[in-house]
């Protein structure tokens, strides 16, 4: 017999009913009280912060305040998200007997195709890449991250519909440090919007409904609709009453000056390399980085991929990464070595640092 599990779309609501209800199921799924679930969900215009991150790291506070973008802390790692109502976000809690001692990341890889597959039955090339993104030609079209609670874990994702760039470049602190329209430009080349991809509105029905059915075929499970229970309403109202707060916000308190932006010029055989990144000193960690010149990489989308997976990286690694990378056999590079990415970042962690 088939394991059904249950299917629920909470439908538009405040960054903080969204965050309060991710603690909720996690926590009735570990304590038995619900079965594995697929949550799809739309937020109010919000900046949504990692566990980890400090707001004054991550974002603007003037330009949300301005833009009335709420500000709110996510349970789960990765990247700050801008969020609105266009967007769809999703979420898969799952409990750990439905995916025996899997770890997260061979669990993140499993969903990551599988959302990967129903957005290419759009005719479109969406892909998983590791750790956290499903992408189109390089380009970051699905932001994912994860959580776990005890016996339970959370996969969510955002799919970009339409992206107004704009407005992320002023709030949200990027790696590119130069005047704002070469941040935009450089924003365009790496984040896509699901209508810009199709040419055309994206249907979003039909997106949740390929989504259902990847993951019922990935899981080998059906999904059925229902609604939010007695035991995570009573659930709610506390977790609520805690999220919905400036203390919760403002859990990690880092100052801005914590995480640099930072910037180097290395000359190449093509002409120059720049590396652009968000460094902190502290960990001596790459949070993340932008190339920009004549790399000479084919395929194009290469150095794209490259980005993502300098993400979060520790300078230790950073040779070792790179040279791996290149060493795939997948790229080929004209113009630069694997040494000049290394070098060019290298010399931007060493340069005098931006806050």
């Amino acid at each position: 017999m088939v394991e059904t599990w249950r299917l629920l779309d909470t439908g538009l609501a405040s960054a903080a009913r969204n965050v309060a209800l991710d603690r909720v199921l996690l926590e009735a799924l570990d304590a038995d009280e619900i079965t594995s679930t697929l949550r799809f969900v739309r937020f109010a215009p919000s900046a949504l912060l990692a566990c980890r991150e400090s707001a004054l790291q991550a974002v603007d506070l003037s330009e949300c305040a301005s833009a009335k973008v709420a500000i709110q802390r996510r349970i789960s790692g990765g990247a700050t998200w801008l969020v609105d109502e266009r967007h769809l976000g999703w979420q898969l809690y799952l409990h750990r007997r439905d995916i025996g001692n899997t770890g997260m990341r061979d669990i993140a890889k499993r969903v990551g195709h599988a959302v990967a597959t129903a957005l290419a039955a759009f005719g479109i090339d969406a892909r998983y890449r590791a750790p956290d993104e499903i992408e189109v030609d390089g380009r970051t079209l699905c932001w994912m991250a994860h959580a776990a609670e005890g016996r339970a874990v959370m996969l969510q994702g955002l799919i970009l519909t339409t992206v107004d760039l704009e407005l992320a470049t002023r709030i949200v602190r990027l790696p590119a440090v130069a005047a704002s329209e070469a941040a935009l430009t450089a924003a365009r080349r790496r984040i896509a919007g699901l209508t810009e991809v199709l040419g055309r509105a994206a249907d979003l029905h039909r997106v949740r409904r390929n989504i259902t059915e990847a993951i019922e075929s990935e899981f080998d499970v059906e999904f059925r609709e229902g609604d939010l229970g007695l035991t995570e309403n009573g659930r709610y109202a506390r977790a609520f009453a805690e999220i919905d707060t400036a203390d919760w916000v403002g859990l990690v308190g880092k100052p801005a000056s914590d995480v640099r932006l930072v910037e180097a010029v290395r000359t190449v055989r093509g002409g120059v390399l720049r590396a652009s990144a968000r460094y902190e000193p502290a960990t001596r960690a790459i949070r993340q980085v932008w190339f920009e010149g004549e790399t000479g990489l084919s395929p194009p989308r290469a150095l794209l991929d490259l980005e993502a997976l300098l993400r979060d990286m520790p300078m230790e690694r950073l040779a070792r990464a790179v040279a791996s990378f290149f060493n795939s056999g997948a790229v080929k590079a004209r113009n630069t070595e694997p040494a000049d990415f290394v070098a060019v970042v290298e010399l931007a962690a060493d340069q005098p640092l931006t806050a």
